[in-house]
């Protein structure tokens, strides 16, 4: 079984788990929008390979704590969530009903994270708490012509955070990689998220950055989308995300050496697979758990060769 040649500290899933496309691959029976609401969480858990998922929702609006209590109650015990923080914390600027824009109150700000994301996520996931992502959308020329200041601010906001959890930081502008915002991570023993965005470099280059800049760690990554499309293209293009469509080799083999790397080197992964980014986000799962399993334990055939 493909499961048992992963290490158990490397975790692979997807970016939430109701989509009715996935009956015969992750639901073994044709399940419907209602169904999947109710059981479909559960069913997913029960997958060999798909040991995490990211809780996208809480994205746009806090969740309670009884709430996330109502997840963990249906996964395995060592099943992990990757949990994005509410984007009233990584945005700088809020949007109006009526299309204004104007300062976000919350962002970075410390006691909102605490009071409305960490506490209810850890209380209620518990020990199935995996990585908490502040994934930061484009922030604006305001920010990236001079990311300094915003980086001085991150890190104020890191080095408050509680300790005990795994953090992470995923952002969507390529001029905020630099060297100080590295730094930033490093001493505030936060990781960085790889992550799949228009306006960011490639997972492998990313990965090439993190590796030059950080010591060596835990590995996170949300694959979201496939190169040279937005969401809605890859969206139209995919559905109903039942087969691979456009397979992005370059993307998962620079996955599966990382994760093998981190593995050998004694480290977890996690690795969170969207729909967009090949079509069909359990089959990319189950490609990219044949990478790294034949990178960690080549074939019996390819071993004999080399002998």
């Amino acid at each position: 079984m493909l499961a048992a040649r992963l290490p158990g500290d490397i975790r692979l899933g997807t970016s939430s788990w109701s989509f009715p496309g996935w009956a015969g691959l992750v639901y073994g029976s044709r399940y419907t929008q209602s169904r999947l609401a109710k059981d479909g969480l559960a069913a997913y858990a029960a997958h060999p390979l798909l040991r995490t998922v990211s809780i996208d929702r809480t994205f746009y609006a806090p969740l309670a704590e009884h709430e996330f209590a109502k997840y963990a109650e249906q996964v395995p015990t060592d099943f992990r969530f990757v949990v994005k923080a509410p984007m009233a914390i990584t945005s700088s600027y809020v949007r109006s009903e009526t299309g204004e824009f104007s300062e976000s109150p919350y962002f970075l700000n410390v006691e909102y994270a605490i009071e409305e994301f960490i506490a209810p996520c850890s209380a209620g996931l518990g020990a199935t708490t995996g990585p908490l992502v502040f994934q930061f959308p484009p922030q604006g020329r305001r920010i990236t012509a001079n990311p300094d200041p915003f980086i001085n601010q991150l890190y104020r906001f890191l080095n408050q955070l509680p300790p005990g959890l795994p953090y992470a930081v995923e952002v969507r502008d390529r001029e905020l990689l630099t060297s100080r915002f590295f730094k930033c991570l490093t001493t505030t023993a936060t990781h960085f998220c790889v992550a799949s965005h228009a306006k960011m470099p490639s997972p492998a280059a990313q990965i090439q950055l993190m590796t030059a800049q950080m010591p060596p760690g835990d590995f996170i990554c949300r694959w979201s989308l496939h190169a040279g499309f937005q969401y809605t293209d890859a969206k139209a293009r995919y559905s109903p995300f039942n087969r691979l469509v456009d397979e992005d080799m370059g993307s998962r083999s620079a996955l599966a050496i990382a994760v093998a790397s981190a593995a050998r080197a004694g480290y977890a992964s996690f690795v969170t697979i969207n729909n967009k980014a090949e079509g069909c986000a359990p089959l990319s799962v189950e490609k990219l758990a044949e990478a790294i399993a034949d990178i960690l334990t080549p074939p019996a055939a390819e071993v004999a060769a080399e002998q």
